[in-house]
C-alpha cells in the first residue's frame, strides 16, 4: 500500500479526539498498512470501524466496505460526514439518479470510503466502474457471512473472491465479532488470504456476569430482575408483537420502557434509540434489530426473555453490556419448554423441498416473470401480499425464500426502508419566481430551504412530519407540492418507501429444475441443530463456568474460571456457608416483617435449592408460618 501521510495516532486524535487506540485496534491497522490480509476478531464494542477507517484516512485512495446491515451502513456514513470525512453508499433502493451521483463522487476523488450490500458486487455495471475507482482497501464487515460454516451464510459475500481480483494489491481486512475455529479458516479461504494473519481479542468480559435464571414465569422474573439491577437495560425477545406486549406490561409495573423491532419506521426508530441513548427511556424490549452500532457504553444489563438460535448470536447481543468496563449482567431466561421450541426452530428454518420449490416458481409467477428471463434484474417484492395472493404459512415461505437465496437461485433482500430525500435541481436564483398549481408548493420549499443544507449537492433525508409542523399544511399537501416541484425539474423527491425486493441471480428456471444442494440444506441444517445443541448446553448446565464455555465454543481453550458467572458464585456460596447460615438468614428476614420467597432468593447469598429446602423444613417444624398471601413469617 502507499506510505502513510501522517501518523495513524495524529490521524486518530484529528477526526475521532481520542487520545489513544484500544486494545488490538493498532495492530489491525499496521498489519493493513503493511499491505497484508488480515481477518480481526473484536468482540461488541471493540471498535471494529476504527480498524478500517483510520488506515484509509493514512493513504492515498479510498476504501470499498462490503455490509449486509443497511441501517449500520447509513449510521457510519453519516458519522463520517459529521467529522468532515467524504463517504457514501450503495445499496438496493437507490434511484438511478442517486446511483449515479454516487459513481461520479468516486471516480473523480471525492470519497474516501464507499459502502456496498453484498448484493451489489454481482452488478456487472457496478463492477465495471468500480475497476475504475482508486480503491486501496476492501473491507468485509461481518466477515462470518462469507462462510458456510457460519450462522448467517450469505451467497452473495462470495463475490468478494472476484472483487479482489480487480484490485490485487489492495489487501482485505475482514471483520466480525463472533467466529468459531472452523468459521476463522473458512473466511481466511473465501477470501483468498495470502498468508493466514489473525488477531483476535480474548472473548472473555471481566466485568460482565453471565447468568441463567430457570423460571417458569419469564416476565415476573423480568421485573424482578429489573427491580434488582438499576441502570439502562435492553430486553430482547423473538417477535415483533412480544416487543409491544412486554413493554407495555414493564410500563405497567412502573418501570420505563418502550419498544423496537425492524417494521417500524425510520423516525419512529430514530426517536425511541434517541430516547434510550439519553436516558429518558430506561429499558428498550428489541428484537435483533436493535443494538448494531448503538454507541452506549453505560448499559447494565442485557436479559434474553427468549432463547437465541446460537451462541454466537447471544454473545453479539449479550456483549452489548458494560462496554464502559463497569460491572453488568446478562440473563438468559430458560423454562422447560425452550428446548422444545429451539428444536422446532430447526424444523420451521428447513420447510420440505417440495414446499420449497413451489415458492420459487409462485414468486416468478407472482413478479411476472417469465421462464429463461429475469436474470441479474431487481424486482420489489411485497411478501405480505405473495402470501396472502397464493394463501401460504408466513415463516416457512421467509426460510423458504433464504434457501433460495442460499442455492444460488435468488438475492433475497429483506425489508429495507428508506426515508424520504430530496435535492434540488434548480439555481438559486430559479427558486424565487415560481410558478405551482398546488397550494402550498411554494411553504414547502421554502421551508426545505431553511431546515436543510447540502441540497444543491447531494440528495439529504428529509420528514415530511417536521415540514408539516412548520409549514401547518396537512401531510396529502406536503407530498402533492413536492411531486409538483419534481415534474417541474424544482427538486427531485424520493418519497419513503419500505420494501424487500427479490433479485435473480440465474434465469428463471421450471421448478423440476431447481436443485436444493446437500450444502445448502441437510449440512446446514445439521450446522444449525449443532449450534442449537451448543446453547441448549449452555443454558441448562448446572456446572461449570458460563464464560468459560463461551469463550471454548469461539476457540478459546486457556484460562481460569471467570469466578463472576451465576455458577462460579454458586460453586462458591457452596463452600462457604454451612446450613446454619441460611436457617438464620431465614429467620431474621422473616422476624422482620412477612416476605415472599422471591426476596429470600434475590437477598439472601446461598444457592436457590438450600433456601427453599431450609425454608420448608422451617415451616415443618413450626419456626416460620405460610401466610394466605403467600408470605412467610417468623413464629415469635
Amino acid at each position: 500500500m502507499p506510505s502513510q501521510a501522517e501518523p495513524i495516532l495524529d490521524i486518530l486524535k484529528k477526526y475521532w479526539k481520542y487520545d489513544a487506540f484500544r486494545p488490538l485496534q493498532q495492530d489491525i491497522i499496521e498489519s493493513v498498512l503493511d499491505g497484508r490480509d488480515t481477518l480481526g476478531l473484536m468482540p461488541t464494542g471493540g471498535g471494529k470501524s476504527i480498524t478500517f477507517q483510520v488506515p484509509t484516512m493514512a493513504i492515498d485512495g479510498m476504501a470499498l466496505v462490503v455490509t449486509p446491515i443497511i441501517s449500520l451502513m447509513k449510521d457510519q456514513v453519516d458519522r463520517l460526514r459529521a467529522l468532515r470525512i467524504k463517504a457514501t453508499y450503495l445499496y438496493a433502493g437507490l434511484t438511478r439518479a442517486e446511483v449515479n451521483r454516487t459513481y461520479e463522487k468516486c471516480l473523480y476523488g471525492n470519497c474516501k470510503f464507499l459502502y456496498v450490500s453484498p448484493e451489489r458486487l454481482q452488478s456487472q455495471s457496478f463492477l465495471e466502474r468500480l475497476r475504475q475507482m482508486p480503491v486501496r482497501l476492501i473491507v468485509v464487515d461481518e466477515a462470518h457471512c462469507i462462510s458456510q460454516w457460519g450462522y448467517d451464510f450469505r451467497p452473495s459475500f462470495l463475490r468478494i473472491a472476484q472483487v479482489r481480483k480487480l484490485f490485487p494489491k489492495a489487501p482485505v481486512l475482514a471483520l466480525t465479532a463472533t467466529a468459531t475455529p472452523v468459521v476463522v479458516e473458512d473466511i481466511q479461504r473465501c477470501l483468498g488470504f495470502k498468508a493466514p494473519n489473525v488477531f483476535s481479542m480474548s472473548f472473555a468480559r471481566s466485568n460482565l456476569s453471565y447468568v441463567v435464571r430457570p423460571t417458569e414465569e419469564k416476565v415476573t422474573e423480568l421485573v424482578h430482575i429489573l427491580r434488582a439491577v438499576p441502570g439502562t437495560a435492553i430486553v430482547y425477545v423473538r417477535s415483533r408483537k412480544r416487543t409491544k406486549q412486554i413493554s407495555d406490561e414493564l410500563n405497567r409495573m412502573g418501570i420505563h420502557a418502550d419498544y423496537y423491532h425492524a417494521g417500524l419506521y425510520v423516525e419512529e426508530k430514530e426517536d425511541k434509540q434517541n430516547k434510550w441513548t439519553a436516558n429518558e427511556c430506561r429499558v428498550m424490549v428489541a428484537t435483533n434489530a436493535f443494538g448494531m452500532g448503538i454507541d452506549k457504553p453505560d448499559v447494565r444489563l442485557v436479559v434474553h426473555v427468549d432463547v437465541p438460535n446460537s451462541l454466537e448470536e447471544y454473545y453479539q447481543e449479550a456483549g452489548r453490556a458494560g462496554r464502559d468496563g463497569k460491572r453488568s449482567w446478562a440473563v438468559l431466561l430458560v423454562k422447560h419448554t425452550d428446548q422444545a421450541t429451539l428444536h422446532r426452530h430447526i424444523t420451521e428454518a428447513f420447510p420440505d423441498k417440495d414446499f420449497i420449490r413451489s415458492v420459487y416458481e409462485r414468486v416468478g409467477n407472482f413478479l411476472g416473470v417469465s421462464l429463461g428471463e429475469g436474470f441479474q434484474q431487481m424486482y420489489d417484492f411485497n411478501f405480505n401480499l405473495f402470501c396472502r395472493t397464493f394463501d401460504l404459512p408466513v415463516l416457512p415461505t421467509h426460510n423458504a425464500l433464504k434457501i433460495l437465496t442460499q442455492a444460488g437461485y435468488i438475492e433475497f433482500v429483506e425489508e429495507i426502508e428508506t426515508q424520504s430525500r430530496v435535492m434540488i435541481h434548480a439555481r438559486k436564483e430559479e427558486l424565487y419566481d415560481l410558478d405551482t398549481q398546488t397550494p402550498g408548493a411554494d411553504q414547502v420549499l421554502q421551508a426545505i430551504l431553511r431546515l436543510y443544507t447540502g441540497l444543491f449537492a447531494d440528495y439529504v433525508f428529509i420528514n415530511e412530519d417536521v415540514i408539516a409542523f412548520r409549514t401547518g399544511l396537512d401531510q396529502e399537501t406536503i407530498y402533492k407540492s413536492l411531486l409538483e416541484l419534481t415534474r417541474k425539474r424544482i427538486l427531485h423527491y424520493v418519497p419513503r418507501k419500505r420494501t424487500p425486493y427479490i433479485i435473480y441471480t440465474t434465469s428463471r428456471e421450471e421448478p423440476k429444475h431447481v436443485l436444493i444442494p446437500r450444502a445448502v440444506y441437510e449440512e446446514l441444517r445439521q450446522r444449525m441443530s449443532d449450534r442449537i445443541e451448543a446453547i441448549i448446553n449452555y443454558a441448562y448446565s448446572d456446572s461449570g463456568c458460563r464464560e468459560r464455555m463461551l469463550r471454548g465454543y469461539f476457540g478459546e481453550t486457556t484460562g481460569d474460571d471467570c469466578g463472576h458467572c451465576d455458577l462460579c458464585i454458586d460453586r462458591r456460596k457452596r463452600t462457604d456457608h454451612e446450613p446454619a447460615d441460611v436457617q438464620q438468614g431465614i429467620l431474621y428476614m422473616a422476624g422482620l416483617r412477612p416476605r415472599r420467597l422471591e426476596e429470600f432468593l434475590e437477598t439472601l447469598s446461598f444457592p436457590r435449592d438450600e433456601i427453599i429446602a431450609m425454608l420448608s423444613f422451617l415451616v415443618d417444624e413450626g419456626f416460620v408460618e405460610h401466610l394466605d398471601d403467600d408470605t412467610y413469617r417468623k413464629i415469635k
